[in-house]
């Protein structure tokens, strides 16, 4: 069926799956790049392999030399030891011929200084990560930018907010947002009863291929590109690329039932926990437990919207004390992943809808899904695939790294000569493990087709394995 949009004339899972993103920007961008990287702590070093295996050169300083050996032993990259502020080490590091300069030491005021030391010495591009919102406060914009800093990363912030997005549409487990939020990929589980069980994609899209796209399956830890003759099952992870109306749809053939969120519990009063409970307290009743007394006491100033509880919040007398048994989100965002999956489970054992977890350690991922934790929260991939477009140039205008699954969502603008533009998709041959979701043409979201034909200066959202990166690319150049 034939969509109106399609009638307009004519933006770790294992860390292997992110390495397999470099050869986008080989392909798109042959330019050689000197990229140096100021912190060899979790996301420098994360950055730092992704990135190595470039055709670029990598140079990575940190005054920990045990950090940098080990990087070096297993990444073709440069080490530099020494201060990310001193002058002799920046120029040492060949600042004056930087691309890009990436500053994710555990410090803000050590990233601030250091990019704008970057700068005067002759780096093109600067990007700091920060872990404090003061930099991003309208009155402070303008002066970092004249101080050189082109661009901030605040994985905290960008975390509570794509909680809070997923929180606006009951049953959603994941919710990206393309093209200024003309298009969603989101995410959900089929539930056992649901009435798309053991129908083809095909069966249950004829009536609103307008709406929504599957675009991926995770299924017992394999992602599958569905063709039109897949079939759904139970438990099935599915991906959908949708416009706003297509939601309540999606949702009413995935779940039996769809449950109304009201009541929240959040474990930790981190940062990302103050943030998540500053945002979602703006809709929702939210408790957040402290058990520091003096964090807890600066919590509760610092947040008008939410019941700060300070109290042990992994003793389960005192959960249920405070209505575990009724809570329909439980997020759980200490620093220790382990503490996280653990209140977790024992969140859902006792009847929490819907679970969170902050969890840092890649490797606990695909464990946290298999246990049936619904949403994972990981900082280093988020600050990783928000930097990581800095390194991407041309028509990719937008990367998104999904910490479920190995695949990848990506944002292409289609440029005049290109391929993507030659004919319908129909009669496209595209790779196997790649799809196209929907588009953005004259500010209007519109879900792909088959029989969709590709305008130059469409948005063009793509969903795709890492084999299939490369060649996808193609299409767009």
């Amino acid at each position: 069926m034939k969509s109106e949009c399609d009638d307009i004339q004519p933006e770790i899972q294992n860390i292997k799956y992110l390495c397999c993103l470099i050869f986008v920007s080989y392909h798109v961008n042959t330019n050689y790049m000197r990229i140096i990287i100021a912190g060899a702590g979790e996301v420098g070093s994360h950055l730092a392999r992704m990135l190595s295996r470039e055709k670029h050169e990598i140079v990575i300083v940190d005054s920990d030399s045990d950090r940098l050996k080990k990087l070096a032993e297993t990444n073709d990259l440069l080490t530099l030891q020494g201060d990310v502020k001193s002058h002799q080490i920046l120029m040492e590091a060949g600042i004056d011929k930087a691309s890009l300069f990436i500053s994710v030491t555990p410090w803000d005021d050590t990233n601030i200084v250091s990019a704008i030391m970057a700068k005067k010495l002759g780096a093109k591009r600067t990007v700091v990560r920060i872990g404090d919102n003061e930099p991003l406060k309208r009155e402070n914009r303008d002066i970092f930018s004249g101080l050189g800093i082109d661009a901030f990363v605040y994985p905290e912030r960008i975390a509570a907010r794509e909680v809070a997005s997923i929180h606006h549409q009951s049953g959603i487990f994941m919710l990206v947002d393309f093209a200024g939020g003309k298009l969603s990929l989101l995410s959900l589980k089929i539930e056992k009863n649901a009435s798309i069980v053991d129908k083809t994609v095909s069966e249950t899209s004829d009536n609103y291929r307008s709406e929504y796209c599957t675009v991926g399956i995770l299924r017992n830890g394999e992602t599958i590109i569905p063709k039109e003759d897949t079939r759904y099952k139970s438990d099935d992870i599915v991906f959908m690329v949708t416009n706003y109306t297509g939601v309540r749809n999606i949702l009413r053939h995935a779940r039996n039932t769809q449950e109304s969120i009201a009541r929240v519990m959040i474990l930790g009063g981190s940062h990302i926990g103050q943030l998540i409970a500053g945002e979602l307290g703006k809709n929702f009743d939210v408790k957040i437990f402290e058990a520091d007394r003096d964090a807890a006491y600066r919590l509760s100033n610092a947040i008008n919207n939410a019941m700060v509880i300070n109290g042990d919040g992994s003793n389960v007398e005192l959960l249920l004390e405070e209505g575990l048994r009724t809570t329909d989100t439980f997020i759980a965002v200490t620093s220790d992943s382990e503490t996280n999956i653990l209140a977790c489970l024992m969140a859902k054992n006792e009847g929490a809808k819907r679970t969170i977890a902050e969890i840092e350690n890649i490797n606990y991922i695909n464990l946290a899904e298999r246990l049936g934790i619904d949403t994972v929260i990981n900082k280093k991939l988020i600050a990783a695939s928000h930097i990581y477009r800095y390194t991407l140039a041309g028509n990719i205008t937008n990367i998104k790294y999904l910490a479920t699954t190995e695949a990848e969502a990506l944002e292409f603008e289609a440029l005049p000569g290109s391929k993507i533009i030659e004919k319908p998709l129909c009669e496209m041959v595209f790779p196997k493990d790649a799809t196209i979701g929907g588009y953005v043409r004259n500010n209007v979201g519109c879900v792909a087709s088959g029989n969709t034909w590709i305008q130059s200066g469409d948005s063009v959202v793509v969903f795709a394995l890492p084999s299939a990166i490369e060649e996808i690319c193609r299409f767009f150049v």
